[in-house]
């Protein structure tokens, strides 16, 4: 062979050229090995937040029934905001359990994957699994709380009905609204911490840009679209018109038709999207930006 012809890659001693092996990936390892981890990380981890305790798992249902006898009082004895709404002290007991949940859950996942650094820097292990499981321990705690929110309902009179079948699709949109919203806040909060004190803030402005504590038809009709492009909003008031008071407006009559609820609609599946996408591409990645 002549000088300066062939190639010198396969002389010996001569290094093989380096080639970029990407990280885990979000779900790394197979559906079935993912959904046997997520089940173990969230039950070790709701019998370890409550571990060592007195009340135990009676936790999780006084921090939310502390929070709805303060609201009451205020908002029926002080402010008197709720004496004219029908069945409100149930309303907003129900409404301050859902909207706990998301913002537990939320709160929570932001530095979930930051905090299991030591995990994710092992091989193959699904980050997908990390926020996931988070909001499975909080949904735990849910169950638990939708239980005696419900023997609340029927001790107060209300009278079970076929709508209250609804509340479960509604609160699978929650749940999923949540999935999305935590995935795409852990991935970011990776490379900008920032974002924890972002959502801290904003999340407390979507509990007031919810109607939790207060019914949907109060606020003027000008801000009423604006409230409900929120996607957690709509669900808020169908909610309360399949569980609690039938006579209530229904989401699309606050807004003027099913036409207003387009901007929330978009919001959820934009964010939705934008959560698997970003998640998917950054999770190989995790461990070399931590």
């Amino acid at each position: 062979m002549t000088p300066g012809t062939g190639s010198s890659a396969g002389a010996p001693g001569t290094a093989p050229p380096l080639v970029e092996v990407p990280g885990p990936s979000a779900l790394g390892g197979g559906w079935r090995r993912f959904a046997d981890l997520l089940w173990l990380v969230a039950t070790t981890e709701f019998k370890r937040n409550y571990f060592g305790t007195v009340l135990g798992y009676m936790w999780s249902l006084i921090r939310p029934l502390l929070l709805f006898a303060v609201l009451l009082f205020v908002f029926t004895k002080v402010i008197r905001l709720g004496s004219g709404v029908p069945n409100y002290p149930v309303l907003l007991l129900l409404n301050i359990v859902l909207f706990t949940f998301f913002a537990e859950a939320t709160q929570n996942a932001v530095t979930s994957v930051v905090n299991q650094e030591s995990v994710v820097r092992k091989t193959q292990f699904p980050r997908l699994v990390i926020p996931l499981a988070i909001v499975l321990t909080t949904f735990f705690n849910l169950c638990i709380n939708l239980l005696v929110v419900f023997a609340f309902l029927l001790a107060w009179g209300i009278d079970p009905a076929w709508t209250w079948l609804l509340f479960f699709p509604a609160l699978a949109l929650l749940v999923a609204f949540t999935v999305s919203v935590s995935m795409l806040l852990s991935v970011l909060y990776v490379r900008f911490r920032d974002v924890l004190m972002i959502w801290a803030v904003f999340s407390q402005v979507l509990f007031y840009g919810t109607p939790v504590i207060y019914p949907a038809e109060i606020i003027p009709a000008e801000y009423q679209r604006i409230m409900f492009a929120n996607p957690i909003a709509p669900l808020f008031e169908q909610i309360r018109v399949w569980v609690i008071d039938p006579s209530a407006p229904s989401a699309s009559d606050v807004v003027g038709g099913a036409a207003g609820l387009l901007p929330a609609a978009a919001i959820f599946i934009g964010v939705s999207v934008l959560a698997v996408w970003l998640f998917r591409r950054e999770a190989p990645r995790v461990a070399e930006d931590l």
